[in-house]
């Protein structure tokens, strides 16, 4: 390829790293502020939470990108440019996915332990905040890896918008150089070592949580000693 073809899958790819960031971060807040909602001892706000998390649960990020960047502007007057617009969608989307993921661990803490907590008359935002999060997080990092790897494909949405991101700039090269199988293949080595170094990353993150929490990882299969000990 030409160099200027190169700088044109480079700024793809640059766009797609925003997208996964902004897209990893609207969907990280909107996880916690369902999920925790989800959890709440007031019937209406659980319902809510209920309600936002299968009405985008069960539509396309495809279509949820389609109605950001192409319907509300006719409804409302004003338009996000692409960006934004998938962040939005994308954020919205993968976060009722991540919002059960808060709802499971909060809901597998040891009841025991709430109970402390009120014992020790905590408000529920205490107990929330010292008692449950601490370690109902480490346990997210694992499901929420897998989501952030999801998020990383999903980007490819935002094609349809005519968005540079690296699934349409390698496409216009594609079409440039009349190379459908390199391409794709340049293409596929870039989306797997951008979810290799997010899933490594993960992996540190979660090791760091769960030792700050007291909780030791689990040793690696390479190194564990067989039951009993000794060596003959």
């Amino acid at each position: 390829m030409t160099r200027g073809l190169w700088e044109l899958v480079l700024n793809g790819v640059w766009t797609t790293v925003q997208l996964l960031v902004l897209g990893a971060l609207l969907a990280t807040a909107v996880s916690f502020a369902v999920g925790i909602a989800r959890t709440h001892r007031r019937w209406i706000v659980r319902f809510a939470a209920g309600f936002y998390t299968e009405v985008f649960r069960g539509t396309s990020a495809l279509i949820m990108i389609f109605w950001v960047f192409f319907v509300l502007p006719l409804a409302f007057g004003w338009q996000l440019v692409p960006l934004w617009a998938g962040t939005l969608a994308l954020g919205l989307t993968y976060g009722a996915y991540g919002a059960e993921i808060v709802r499971g661990a909060l809901n597998a803490v040891d009841p025991a332990q709430r109970e402390g907590g009120i014992a020790l008359s905590f408000t529920p935002g205490q107990r929330m905040r010292k008692i449950l999060l601490p370690q109902a997080v480490p346990e997210m990092i694992p499901p929420f890896c897998n989501l952030l790897v999801e998020l990383l494909k999903g980007t490819a949405l935002v094609s349809v918008m005519g968005m540079g991101d690296l699934a349409f700039s390698g496409n216009l090269v594609r079409l440039a150089l009349q190379e459908s199988a390199q391409i794709y293949a340049y293409i596929l080595v870039i989306y797997f070592v951008i979810a290799f170094v997010l899933t490594r990353l993960m992996r540190a993150l979660e090791r760091r949580l769960k030792a700050g929490a007291g909780k030791a990882p689990l040793p690696d299969a390479s190194v564990r000693q067989p039951v009993g000990g000794g060596v003959a």
